[in-house]
């Protein structure tokens, strides 16, 4: 311990250039959990440099630890965003995540330095701060994926369990409980390692017991009540934002594919995200060719496109479309993602960067339609592109009685690059968190068939035309974690907020003693 004042202080544990370069690392194994590389176990790694990176640091050395170990992490998690839009964009967003990342971290480092003072009998501070420090961590992610202007709810540690033994916790727990219980696990371990007069076959019985108690909950079972025969094509349009292609092409490249399936007997067909680049509603041969198509299968299609209901009013939407009656229900997607779909305070940064305010050439409003569509009997949560990332658009889905997720994408925009993989990842923890299979269908891929368990049913290959026809499971049973809601998210932030203002006062309790 070091002594400042009359409180003592955790010693640090590497000299402080370590530390920096440290948490640098920890930031890269924090993406190397993520797919497209998806080394799930590597993500524990991650969190455990940049905690043992943060121990005895005073606030304002912690925040520039933070930063760079944030830095690290974003600027190779998100690089996808340089591909049409360039550095600024993915820079601005890189640097404000690691902004936050680095106030997270300074509040852990608080906490780590006082915590002798808060906790000092040794048993109680193994219990107590693994959780202060998990819950402030979680309570970090969880303020990211609301905001600013509706957050971005992205690189949460959760998300690089879609293929791991864990995945299973979300459908007890949600997205925020298995953050928690992630960075609680490895935050004991280290916390173990670091208590003195332990012996070392104790620590390993005990490091052992943690772990297995995280990995032996049981896989929550989801009932299933029938089947819905869905499906889903994907066009391969280079339906990007810089495509230069000519209005319809994307319409006639979805319709194209469909032609391959339209004997098929099927109970609904969905088509990605701007599935359709006309409007059926303003274009004839859009609601034509629409109409053919559900005629001749005789199902209802559930289409993407970009609707104007009066004068400059954008939505991003989906149609539920069936032949004779046109468009029967719509959804309009509840958050568009700003700087893409809509420029905040378009005069103040067009004055700034206006060649890259100016590729943002509408502003879409955020929808207030309810998250289902009824087809013919079955409820249907409508899900468009990030929506899927929303926990509260996915409770309202299941408030709203979805028997399944209908997910719509575009991903031409990134290319070839992992944030499709990242996007299906967090598709595949959403359907286990909810019990729901999810249909995750993409311009290009990845597109999928996801059952409830988070296994794949069926899938085409991304970068290529192709359909997927499947007897999708459908469900009405409310997950632990649907039931929960967010009230498991309020509670372990809340634990660690309550932990830190624990630590702030006892200190200076302690001070005002002494």
């Amino acid at each position: 311990m070091v002594v400042e004042g009359a409180v003592e202080r955790a010693r640090p544990i590497m000299p402080y250039w370590l530390a920096l370069l440290t948490a640098a690392a920890g930031g890269v194994a924090l993406d190397t959990g993520f797919p497209d590389k998806d080394v799930w176990p590597v993500t524990f790694l991650g969190i455990g440099l940049v905690l043992v990176s943060l121990i005895g640091r005073r606030f304002w050395g912690a925040l520039l630890i933070g930063l760079v170990g944030g830095f690290s992490f974003w600027g190779v998690h998100i690089f996808w965003l340089t591909l049409y839009l360039g550095p600024i964009p993915w820079l601005a967003l890189a640097i404000l995540q690691s902004i936050f990342f680095a106030i997270g971290a300074a509040l852990i480092a608080v906490v780590y330095g006082r915590a002798s003072i808060t906790w000092p009998r040794t048993g109680i501070r193994l219990l107590m701060l693994p959780v202060v420090v998990a819950g402030l961590w979680t309570a970090r992610e969880a303020l990211t994926a609301v905001w600013p202007e509706g957050g971005f709810s992205w690189g949460r540690v959760v998300f690089s369990q879609s293929e791991s033994p864990y995945a299973s916790l979300v459908a007890w727990i949600g997205f925020s409980g298995l953050s928690f219980v992630m960075v609680w696990l490895v935050a004991f371990l280290i916390e173990l390692a670091r208590t003195p007069g332990v012996l070392a076959r104790t620590r390993a019985l005990w490091a052992a017991v943690a772990i297995v108690a995280t990995l032996a909950v049981p896989a929550w079972y989801a009932p299933t009540e029938g089947t819905s025969r869905i499906a889903a094509v994907q066009g391969n349009t280079d339906a990007s934002l810089f495509s230069g292609r000519a209005a319809g092409d994307v319409l006639s490249d979805q319709t194209a594919e469909t032609l391959k399936i339209i004997d098929q007997k099927v109970d609904m067909v969905v088509w990605p995200e701007n599935g359709s680049d006309l409007d059926p509603a303003r274009s004839q041969l859009a609601a034509n060719q629409l109409d053919y198509l559900s005629e001749a299968m005789n199902a209802p299609f559930i289409v993407g496109t970009i609707t104007n209901p009066s004068e400059n009013a954008y939505f991003n939407t989906s149609l539920l479309w069936k032949a004779g009656s046109g468009s029967v229900d719509h959804y309009d997607k509840r958050h568009p993602v700003p700087f893409a779909e809509y420029m905040p305070a378009r005069a103040i940064f067009r004055a700034i960067v206006p060649d890259l305010v100016d590729l943002v050439t509408r502003d879409y409003s955020k929808g207030t339609t309810d998250t289902v569509f009824d087809i013919n009997g079955v409820i249907a949560g409508i899900s468009i592109c990030f929506d899927i990332t929303d926990d509260a658009v996915a409770r309202e889905m299941m408030g709203d009685g979805a028997q399944v997720i209908l997910a719509q994408t575009n991903n031409a925009d990134f290319g070839k690059t992992d944030e499709n993989l990242q996007q299906l990842a967090i598709a595949r923890l959403r359907a286990v968190e909810t019990g729901r299979s999810v249909v995750n269908i993409s311009t290009v891929g990845t597109s999928a068939i996801i059952a409830p368990d988070g296994s794949t049913i069926a899938s085409i290959a991304p970068y290529e035309a192709g359909s997927i026809i499947a007897d999708v499971p459908l469900a009405t049973q409310t997950s632990p974690a649907t039931l929960l809601g967010a009230g498991i998210e309020l509670l372990v932030s809340g634990l660690g907020l309550a932990g830190l203002l624990l630590s702030l006062t006892t200190t200076a309790a302690r001070r005002r003693l002494n």
